[in-house]
């Protein structure tokens, strides 16, 4: 599909239900929601996966003006154009993912039914905090920029790349994924857009829909994240997945699905809350 300004991103949707469209993390790329299409579609629901720009099967631009954090919301609205016109749709991410499902349910509330926010957080709201996390991040696109993606899913950026059931065969296929990628456009997202994100957490008190805050039991990363978001937005469901950690959908892939077909089973009916505007 084309996005609005005119780049190729990869998108793909199976089932014909209401539409669950899911976002990967930073470096992922739509093969990291593979494990969850099947069990999607014989639940009655859409499954919607895509990559951003500059990752996976998405054109890899290398011009900086290319990438912003307005730009990944104008390009998930246009999947979401692409995938499911007219409809409502439950929007699920992974760390990266959730924040930009955060962003673009504040921007367009009218277009999202529900949302699912995997191992993610809400942002910083603290400068320093702040600066500490594109400094992770910009290390990051250096090791991409001088040794791109060799050894990345092996080392230490496993455990939050394929998680920590290596062996797995959805782990290895993510991994595979991750590794065919154009490390500099990757990098330059980075830079761009994973690391200067804005943050949201005054925001979420406005998030008046069905919320699934959801992460592993293992991930200290993002356990203190989850408990914030749940915390602030009304009537959040929260659920910790034992024995996984930060790509809990892989790892637990079983326990992850019932928690999420739980939920949607949960909702109410797509028509409520008035048509897309």
């Amino acid at each position: 599909m084309i996005a609005r300004d005119g780049l190729e991103l990869y998108a793909e949707a199976r089932g014909d239900g209401p539409p669950v469209l899911l976002s990967p993390g930073f470096c992922q790329t739509h093969e990291n929601f593979r494990p969850q299409v099947e069990p999607l579609v014989r639940a009655g629901f859409r499954a919607v996966l895509w990559d951003y720009r500059g990752h996976g099967l998405s054109d890899a631009p290398l011009e900086p003006g290319r990438y912003s954090m307005a730009q990944v919301v104008d390009d998930l609205g246009a999947v979401l154009d692409w995938a499911a016109p007219g409809r409502r749709a439950v929007l699920g991410g992974l760390s990266f993912g959730g924040l930009a499902s955060l962003h673009f349910a504040l921007a367009h509330p009218e277009r999202v039914r529900a949302l699912l926010l995997v191992a993610s957080g809400p942002g910083f709201k603290n400068p320093e905090a702040q600066s500490r996390w594109e400094a992770q991040v910009d290390r990051i696109a250096t090791r991409l920029e001088e040794r791109g993606f060799e050894g990345y899913v092996d080392g230490r950026a496993a455990p939050t790349a394929i998680g920590l059931r290596p062996e797995l065969p959805a782990a290895q296929a993510a991994g595979r994924a991750i590794l065919a990628q154009n490390p500099r456009s990757v990098a330059l997202f980075g830079r761009r857009v994973a690391g200067p994100v804005p943050g949201v957490i005054d925001s979420l008190s406005e998030l008046h829909l069905p919320v699934l805050v959801l992460v592993g039991e293992l991930d200290s990363d993002y356990l203190r994240a989850a408990e914030v978001m749940a915390s602030r937005i009304p009537g959040a469901a929260h659920v910790r997945v034992p024995r996984a950690g930060h790509v809990v959908n892989i790892e637990e892939a079983d326990a992850f699905d019932r928690a999420v077909l739980a939920f949607l089973a949960s909702l109410p009916p797509e028509s409520a809350g008035g048509p897309p505007h």
